[in-house]
């Protein structure tokens, strides 16, 4: 109950100084480490929590699952049809390019990491981060079809990793069946195949029940919102319950939740983000308080080093060269290549990694909580003034257009 209480103390106060904290440049990710690392200071990194708890792991989960979900659902499908390459080579060339300079990178910094172990490092830390993109993809100042691009990124391209990063778990783990090409092919086939069957089912179902039991007037106004809450839920059960990936189903769920249930869905949302919020402040408090702790007596030079490469040179290089031909301006990409923050899925990874005992579990997750960490804080801070400069760049100049 300790642990409870605490984070409902931080909650209140969060909520309360919310504006002050914004105008400031504060985002609540921020605020809720620092919090969490504090009553990890005083608690003496024992509020009650483990890292091998279960609950912790499911509610970092439910946190991202349900922040992809209404990420998707708003997403301007026609905006999306008229931009699609750019996500597309984002997932197609980019993500590839960034597995392997991570694996790369980790091979040079961790000599005695097996390339497995390797691997699993640089497959943990490959997916961009959706909540704590909130703050430029929903910025109107960011012209739309970057918007639209690094949101379906961020959505998908945690999904597509998931497979990497189970096999790469088995194989440091000695667990795997059969040879590696063959593993990764089902993996994928598994996680991405059955993750999008979830999604459209259980997404365009939802929504079109709900479209249609508006439209006869049977919905009371009271469970619009708990409703679109059950939609999300069942695309992640489903998803889990089949072996596909949670995270994918629940962005292709959103998408076709709006497709469905058309525009007229917006104002069921609401309460599906905010419980997302609500756990995704719940999961960085506990990120504060317990695995900061965890990590910190570990942290080398070389995890820092690698911290600060996968958030720079190992994210911005493969985004310049996957868009390289695309039309887009040198700033266009160095803008898309640093706004890949690194959040809930590596938490996430991370988590699952450290709970399975995978070899070398103390410097995988010092090095997942200490590039997430930086990430919280360096895109949070960085966020407004950028987003400013870019748009100063991007406004169309009188008689012309970027």
């Amino acid at each position: 109950m300790t642990a409870l209480l605490l984070g409902a103390v931080v909650l209140i106060a969060v909520s309360v100084f919310s504006g002050p904290l914004s105008r400031r440049g504060i985002t609540s990710a921020m605020a809720f480490v620092l919090a969490g690392i504090l009553i990890g200071f005083l608690t003496g990194g024992s509020p009650g929590l483990s890292l091998e708890t279960s609950a912790v792991h499911r509610v970092a989960e439910l946190a991202l699952v349900f922040l992809l979900f209404t990420d998707a659902a708003h997403l301007d499908l026609s905006v999306l049809r008229r931009s699609l390459g750019w996500p597309g080579r984002l997932l197609a060339a980019g993500l590839p390019m960034t597995l392997l300079l991570g694996f790369g990178a980790a091979l040079l910094l961790f000599p005695n990491l097996s390339p497995a172990s390797a691997f699993l490092l640089s497959a943990m830390l490959c997916a961009t981060d959706a909540a704590l993109g909130h703050r430029v993809v929903e910025d109107p100042a960011v012209p739309a079809p970057v918007r639209q691009a690094l949101n379906v990124e961020s959505g998908l391209n945690d999904g597509i990793a998931v497979p990497f990063f189970l096999v790469s778990l088995d194989i440091s783990l000695s667990t795997l069946e059969g040879s590696v090409p063959s593993a990764v092919a089902a993996a994928v086939a598994e996680q991405i195949g059955f993750g999008l069957l979830a999604g459209l089912v259980v997404g365009a179902g939802g929504g079109y029940l709900l479209r249609a039991a508006a439209c006869r007037d049977w919905v009371g106004a009271e469970w619009r919102q708990p409703c679109t809450l059950a939609v999300a839920l069942g695309a992640y059960s489903a998803a889990v319950s089949l072996g596909g990936s949670a995270f994918l189903a629940a962005f292709v769920a959103g998408m076709a939740f709006r497709r469905a249930g058309h525009a007229g869905m917006d104002d069921t949302m609401g309460f599906t983000a905010e419980t997302g919020n609500i756990l995704a402040a719940a999961t960085w408090l506990i990120f504060g308080a317990v695995a900061v702790p965890a990590a910190f007596p570990h942290i080398t030079w070389q995890v820092l080093v690698y911290a600060v490469l996968s958030l720079t040179a190992v994210r911005m290089l493969p985004v310049a060269a996957a868009m390289t031909g695309s039309g887009a301006p040198w700033q266009t990409r160095a803008f898309m290549g640093w706004f890949g923050p690194r959040g809930l899925a590596s938490v996430v990874f991370a988590l699952l990694a450290y709970e399975r005992g995978t070899p070398a579990a103390v410097t995988l997750l010092t090095t997942v909580v200490a590039t997430v960490g930086l990430s919280v804080f360096a895109h949070g801070l960085s966020a407004r003034p950028l987003v400013a400069l870019y748009h100063r760049w991007s406004r169309p100049a009188p008689g012309g257009s970027r």
